[in-house]
């Protein structure tokens, strides 16, 4: 209950600041065009800060043994997801199938989960959360982006893969951790308050996104709601019924939660790039992102007090 307690004040607490970000973009103080560069700092500086000030800890064997059960359990909740998606949407008749693919199958783990996961689990779980991402990213860019781009082209996906700082950033917080690298006050002070940007960075972008989406001509398109249901849903209660059954295995019940609560996120922001890049309807793409987080501020609460009674 106190974990419940714990995402659904983070959750209000995001959703203020995500207003925020509304309300300026709006009013003009933020441009739109300025979510490309604000996106940019948060995935190439923040994010991989913010996980190498995660590992800057004592060393502690456990925590990297749960790392990789972080790994296993990650591949498996994402393969069932990709799974359920590929045969949930093959009677949809729409060009747009594989943007609203990619939309269910892929959650916006970065933006929203990790504000919560390091609320609800402090350092420790940013730690874990790492671990789920860079699995999250190899589907992303091998199966997700063969989807979306309709081609299969091992080359690009491992491009990209490789560009990735959460790879590196995570290679780099292992070597600290694992050989307890000390790390001057005058280098870790800049890593600890860039890292710290994170939450607030993700939310004000999200506003940004909000602001400069035109959702309302897409409400009534059927595909957004079934996209909504599956990755809110249906998705999360998959991934609950693997969690529960890999409980029996000793693995750490940290783990288990944190992974749950990345992949119950909402659709993932990167999904509207998609939908430009690869001429798919941009508003129906930029409103599965915008209304799932939006729902997302009833969902995830709910089911983070669910996964805390099941492990």
């Amino acid at each position: 209950m106190k974990l419940a307690g714990i995402a659904f004040e983070q959750v209000i607490i995001m959703l203020i600041i995500i207003v925020l970000g509304f309300v300026l973009t709006k009013l003009k103080i933020i441009s739109i065009d300025s979510k490309k560069s604000l996106s940019n700092i948060l995935v190439y500086l923040v994010v991989p800060f913010m996980i190498i000030n995660s590992y800057m800890s004592e060393y502690n064997k456990e925590i990297l043994v749960n790392l990789g059960y972080t790994f296993l359990v990650s591949f498996i909740v994402l393969l069932l997801g990709v799974i359920f998606t590929l045969v949930f949407t093959i009677v949809f008749k729409t060009d747009n199938k594989p943007i609203i693919r990619f939309a269910m199958m892929f959650s916006n783990a970065a933006y929203m989960g990790f504000p919560l996961i390091e609320a609800m689990f402090r350092s420790e779980g940013l730690i874990y959360a790492s671990g789920f991402v860079s699995v999250f990213n190899i589907f992303l860019w091998t199966i997700g982006y063969m989807i979306v781009s309709k081609s299969v082209n091992f080359k690009t996906g491992i491009k990209a893969i490789l560009k990735n700082p959460v790879l590196y950033s995570l290679i780099i917080g292992i070597i600290i951790f694992f050989f307890q690298i000390p790390i001057p006050k005058i280098i870790k002070t800049p890593i600890s308050l860039i890292g710290a940007m994170n939450t607030p960075l993700s939310m004000l972008i999200t506003g940004i996104i909000i602001a400069s989406s035109n959702i309302f001509s897409t409400l009534k398109n059927k595909y957004l709601w079934l996209t909504i249901l599956a990755r809110l849903i249906i998705i999360p209660f998959i991934a609950l019924g693997s969690i529960a059954i890999l409980g029996n295995f000793n693995i750490e019940a940290d783990v288990l939660k944190i992974v749950f609560i990345l992949a119950s996120c909402p659709v993932a922001a990167i999904t509207s790039v998609f939908a430009v890049k690869f001429n798919y309807s941009d508003d129906l793409a930029a409103s599965m992102v915008v209304i799932s987080t939006l729902l997302s501020i009833i969902t995830l609460p709910l089911f983070t007090l669910l996964i805390n009674y099941i492990i």
